[in-house]
C-alpha cells in the first residue's frame, strides 16, 4: 500500500534525497503536461518509474491530487469554454423573449448532438490519461488487485462540477427543445406508418414493395432513436444525467398532453381513453423501450417474475411490440397513463357544463370522466370546478327557470352515471335547488315537465331525455321489479352476492345522510325536494289538470289518465283521489251527454228579436263538473245570446229528470266554441272563448256598436270588454274608431274583402286560435292567498299582542291553535311568501329577521 505524506519526515532526508524527489516531480509535472498536450507518445513510458519513485517518498495521493487538478484546469481551458461558446447566440439575456422564440423555430439541432460529441471525445482523451496513472500505479502496488475507481469517480465528479458551476440558466430549456422536436418529428414518422399501413392493405402496392416501404419507414424510427440515445448518453457521461431525464420526460408529457387535446377536442361523442392509451403503448411506451435498451437500462421481465400491478391503471401482462415489459417500462407506463388519466380529466371536467347540455348524446365523454375520477380520485376537483360553472352560466336572472330545470335533468342523470352513490350530486344539486326554490314558476315548470316533458315551453332546449314522465315510467317499473321481488324473496346465495359487492361510501360523503336513504334518491324525489312537500306538487298539477280538462274540445283523456296512474304509483293513490275524480267527471260527462241527445233529438229556441232558429243539440257538448273536488273555478258574468241560453236550459232540464235531484249550474264563461263568420265575399273559422263568441254575435244585430253599450249588452265591465274585444281587431274582423268620448271607441264589422285588405292583414279561410285566453281555474298563489286571508286577523293579533315575532314562532303558533276549520296546514315556505304579501300591503314591517305592525 502506498504510504501517507508526512512533512516531518523531510527533516531526516538528506539533501540528496531532498533534490531526487525535486527531480522525481518536476519530471512527474513534465510528463502530466505532455500526456494532457498529446504532443508526444515517447515519454510515456517514463511515467511508471516516475510514480514509483514518487509513491516510494509516499505522495502517491499528492501526485494524483496534482494529475486530476491538471486535468480539471485543461477540461476548463480546452473542453467547457468551447462547450458553452457554442450556445451563446442563443443565450442572450437582453433578449430572452426573441432567444427563446428563435430556439424553438429555427434553433438547428445539430449544435447540440455536434457540441456533445466534441466535449466527450475531449473527455474519453482525458480518461485515457488517467487509466496511463492508473497503470503506473498498478505497477508499484505489491498487491495488484488494489481497487482504483474511486480516482475514476473523483475524476466524473470533477467533470460534472465544472460543468454544472458553469451552466447558463437557458440550457435546460435547450435540452427540452430538443427532445420536444425530436419526439414530434418520431410521432409524425410512427403516424405517416399507420397511414401507410392502412394504404398497404389495399391493392394498389404489390406485396414486396409493401414490405420494403415498411422496413424504411421502422429503420428511419430507429435511426432516430439511436440519435437521440446517442445524445442521451453523452448527456449522463457529463454528469447530466437528472437534467437529461427531465427533459426528455417532460417533452413526451408535453406531446401526451397535445395529444390528449387532438383525440377530445369538443367532440363529446366519442370515447377518447381507448384511442389514448393505444397511442401510449405505440409511441412513447415504444420510444422509451427502444431508448432505455439503448442506453442499457431496460431488464426484460423474467417469466417467473411477479407482474407489476398499479394502484392507477390497469397493467398488462404483455405490451404488443414489446413483450413483458421491464420493472422500468412499467413505472413509465404507469407514469404516462396517470398523466393522460389526470390530464383527460381536467379537460372534461372544465367542459363538463357543455357536456352535460348535450347529454344523453355526450355519454362517451361521460363514461371516460368517470374511469379518470376512479384512477385519479379527484372527485372534489369536479365539484368545485361544476358549482363555480353553474353560478356563473345557469344559476343568473336571464336563465329561464325551463332551462334551469332541463339542467338539472340531464346534471342528475350524468352525475348519477359517475357516482350512482348520489354523494357528489349533493353538493352540485344544493346550489340548483336554493336558486330554483326562490323562483315563482319553479312548481309550475315542474309539473309541466311531469305531464309533457317540455316545461312549459314547447320550443324547449332541453333534450327528449329530460322528461320526468321518463322517470315515472320507469318507477313504475322498479315498483313492478319491487313487488316481484317482495314475492319471490331474495335467496340466500344472492343476498351474499350483495353483501360482497357493499362499499362503504366516499370520504366526501354527508355522514349525517345514510348511504341507504342516499342511494334511494331519484329524479322525482330531488324535484319534491326542491318544492318543499308532495302536496304543493299535487296541488300544482291538479290546478294545471284543471285548465287542460277544462280546454278540452273533446273527451280525449288517454294520456292524462296515463299520467294520472304514474303519479299514483309515486305519490299515493289517497294524494291523487280528487284528480281522479276529474278525470271521472270527463268520462261521466261523455256518457251522460250522449244519453241525453239521444233522448232530447233536436231542440227549437226562439229568440227575442231574431226570430225562430233552429239550434240542435248536436253542437253542444257539456262537461259536467263535480265542484267540490275541482279547484276553484274562475266565474265571470256573461249574457248569451237567448238561442244558446235557450239550449242550456233544456239540456239542463233533461239532466235533472236523469241523475235528480242533482242540478246543473252553468259556468257561461267557461268551455270553447267554434264559429263560422259568414261575409259577404268570404268565411272564416274560429275556435274561442264563450267571450268572445258573445261580443261576435251581437254584431249580426247591428254592425256598429260603441264600447258601452255593447258591455252593457254582454253584461261585462267595458274594460274588460275592450281588452277581449281585441282580439277580434287582431284577426281582422272588426275595426275600432274614436268615438263620442276617450272610454268609448266605435266597433265596425269589416264586411267586404277590400275593406278587410286595406287593414294590412292577411285574409286566410282556415280554422284560427285564440292566442292567449284567460285562465279558467285560479291559480296555487291566488288560492293560497285567498286561504290564508282567514288567517290574518289571527297574525295580526298576535303582532298586537306579543310586538315581534320570528317566521317559526309565527308559523308554531298557527299550528298550536288553528287546529279547528279553517285548519292551518300550510308550510313555512308558504307562510313566508304570504308575510311578504303583507309587507308590501304595508300591514307589516320586518326587522333583523322578526315581524311586527307597521307603524
Amino acid at each position: 500500500m502506498a504510504m501517507l505524506f508526512d512533512p516531518g519526515a523531510l527533516d531526516s532526508l538528506s539533501e540528496d534525497a531532498i533534490s531526487d524527489i525535486l527531480h522525481d516531480w518536476a519530471h512527474f509535472c513534465s510528463l502530466t503536461t505532455s500526456l494532457l498536450s498529446l504532443s508526444q507518445d515517447g515519454p510515456h513510458s517514463q511515467l511508471g518509474p516516475t510514480v514509483a519513485s514518487l509513491c516510494n517518498r509516499g505522495l502517491a495521493f499528492l501526485l494524483q491530487d496534482h494529475f486530476l487538478l491538471s486535468l480539471e484546469e485543461a477540461f476548463k481551458r480546452s473542453a467547457v469554454k468551447k462547450f458553452w461558446q457554442q450556445f451563446d447566440s442563443y443565450f442572450d439575456a437582453s433578449a430572452i423573449e426573441k432567444a427563446k422564440f428563435h430556439v424553438q423555430e429555427s434553433w438547428p439541432e445539430e449544435i447540440l448532438t455536434k457540441s456533445l460529441e466534441q466535449i466527450c471525445s475531449e473527455k474519453r482523451s482525458q480518461e485515457n490519461c488517467l487509466l496511463l496513472l492508473i497503470e503506473a500505479l498498478k505497477s508499484y502496488e505489491e498487491e495488484r488487485n488494489t481497487d482504483h475507481s474511486q480516482l475514476i469517480s473523483r475524476y466524473q465528479l470533477m467533470v460534472s462540477s465544472v460543468l454544472l458551476t458553469t451552466l447558463p440558466w437557458d440550457f435546460p430549456d435547450v435540452l427540452r427543445i430538443y427532445f420536444k422536436k425530436k419526439l414530434e418529428e418520431l410521432n409524425s414518422m410512427m403516424a405517416d406508418g399507420d397511414n401507410d399501413e392502412l394504404d398497404i392493405n389495399t391493392d394498389n402496392f404489390p406485396n414486396d414493395a409493401c414490405y420494403s416501404y415498411m422496413d424504411t419507414s421502422m429503420y428511419e424510427c430507429n435511426g432516430l432513436v439511436m440519435q437521440i440515445g446517442r445524445v442521451v448518453s453523452d448527456l449522463r457521461s457529463l454528469g447530466f444525467t437528472s437534467m437529461a431525464e427531465d427533459a426528455y420526460s417532460s417533452a413526451i408529457f408535453l406531446l401526451l398532453k397535445a395529444k390528449v387535446n387532438e383525440l377530445a377536442g369538443d367532440d363529446y361523442r366519442v370515447p377518447v381513453l381507448w384511442s389514448l392509451k393505444k397511442w401510449i403503448r405505440a409511441v412513447p411506451l415504444q420510444f422509451l423501450h427502444d431508448l432505455l435498451g439503448y442506453l442499457g437500462d431496460s431488464i426484460e421481465g423474467e417469466k417467473d417474475s411477479p407482474s407489476v400491478k398499479s394502484p392507477l391503471a390497469s397493467q398488462p401482462s404483455s405490451v404488443p411490440g414489446i413483450g413483458i415489459p421491464s420493472e422500468a417500462l412499467v413505472r413509465w407506463q404507469l407514469r404516462l397513463e396517470y398523466f393522460a388519466y389526470e390530464t383527460l380529466q381536467d379537460l372534461r371536467i372544465g367542459k363538463l357544463f357543455e357536456i352535460i347540455v348535450d347529454y344523453p348524446d355526450s355519454s362517451p365523454a361521460i363514461e371516460d370522466l368517470k374511469r379518470c375520477l376512479e384512477y385519479t380520485g379527484q372527485h372534489s376537483k369536479l365539484v368545485d370546478s361544476f358549482i363555480s360553472s353553474l353560478k356563473y352560466r345557469l344559476l343568473t336572472a336571464g336563465a329561464s327557470t325551463n332551462d334551469i330545470l332541463h339542467q338539472y335533468v340531464s346534471t342528475i342523470k350524468a352525475l348519477r352515471t359517475i357516482d350512482p352513490a348520489g354523494v357528489f350530486l349533493e353538493a352540485v344539486g344544493e346550489p340548483i335547488r336554493d336558486y330554483l326554490r326562490g323562483r315563482k314558476d319553479t312548481i309550475k315548470c315542474i309539473v309541466t315537465m311531469l305531464t309533457d316533458g317540455t316545461g312549459g315551453n314547447s320550443g324547449s332546449s332541453g333534450n327528449a331525455g329530460d322528461s320526468l314522465l321518463e322517470e315515472l315510467n320507469r318507477d313504475a317499473e322498479n315498483q313492478d321489479g319491487a313487488e316481484f321481488e317482495e314475492d319471490g324473496g331474495t335467496d340466500e346465495k344472492q343476498a351474499w352476492l350483495n353483501a360482497e359487492r357493499w362499499e362503504p361510501d366516499p370520504v366526501e360523503a354527508d355522514p349525517l345522510k345514510g348511504s341507504r336513504n342516499r342511494r334511494k334518491i331519484d329524479i322525482l324525489e330531488l324535484m319534491v325536494g326542491i318544492i318543499g312537500s308532495k302536496d304543493q306538487l299535487v296541488n300544482e298539477y291538479r290546478v294545471m289538470l284543471a285548465e287542460k280538462l277544462l280546454n278540452k274540445s273533446d273527451y280525449d283523456i288517454d294520456s292524462e289518465i296515463r299520467t294520472l296512474e304514474l303519479l299514483k304509483i309515486h305519490f299515493g293513490e289517497s294524494s291523487m283521489q280528487k284528480c281522479e275524480i276529474m278525470l271521472n267527471d270527463l268520462i261521466d260527462s261523455k256518457r251522460t251527454n250522449a244519453n241525453i241527445k239521444a233522448t232530447l233529438g233536436k231542440s227549437v229556441a226562439t229568440g227575442p228579436e231574431q226570430g225562430e232558429i233552429d239550434v240542435s243539440l248536436d253542437i253542444l257538448d257539456a262537461t259536467i263538473l263535480s265542484s267540490n273536488f275541482w279547484p276553484p273555478i274562475q266565474e265571470e258574468e256573461l249574457n248569451i245570446p237567448s238561442s244558446v241560453d235557450q239550449l242550456l236550459s233544456d239540456y239542463g232540464k233533461r239532466f235533472h229528470e236523469i241523475k235528480a235531484p242533482r242540478k246543473l249550474m252553468w259556468k257561461k264563461n267557461l268551455g270553447t266554441v267554434k264559429l263560422e263568420l259568414q261575409f259577404e265575399d268570404r268565411s272564416m273559422q274560429f275556435t274561442v272563448s264563450p267571450v268572445h263568441a258573445a261580443i261576435i254575435m251581437q254584431f249580426q244585430e247591428k254592425p256598429s256598436w260603441n264600447s258601452k253599450s255593447l258591455a252593457a249588452e254582454i253584461g261585462m265591465p267595458a274594460d274588460a270588454l275592450n281588452r277581449r274585444i281585441a282580439f277580434w281587431i287582431s284577426k281582422g274582423v272588426l275595426t275600432e274608431s274614436a268615438g263620442a268620448g276617450p272610454d268609448d271607441p266605435f266597433f265596425t264589422i269589416v264586411d267586404s274583402m277590400s275593406d278587410f285588405n286595406k287593414n294590412g292583414l292577411a285574409s286566410e279561410g282556415c280554422q284560427l286560435m285564440e292566442e292567449e285566453s284567460e285562465r279558467s281555474v285560479a291559480s296555487v298563489e291566488e288560492q293560497l292567498i285567498k286561504e290564508m286571508t282567514v288567517f290574518e286577523k289571527f297574525i295580526l293579533g298576535l303582532l298586537t299582542n306579543y310586538g315581534t315575532a320570528t317566521l317559526d314562532k309565527i308559523h308554531n303558533t298557527l299550528k298550536m291553535f288553528c287546529t279547528s276549520e279553517p285548519t292551518y296546514d300550510k308550510s313555512l315556505h308558504q307562510l313566508q311568501s304570504f308575510l311578504s304579501d303583507l309587507i308590501s300591503e304595508e300591514k307589516l314591517e320586518m326587522r333583523d329577521g322578526s315581524y311586527s305592525l307597521k307603524k
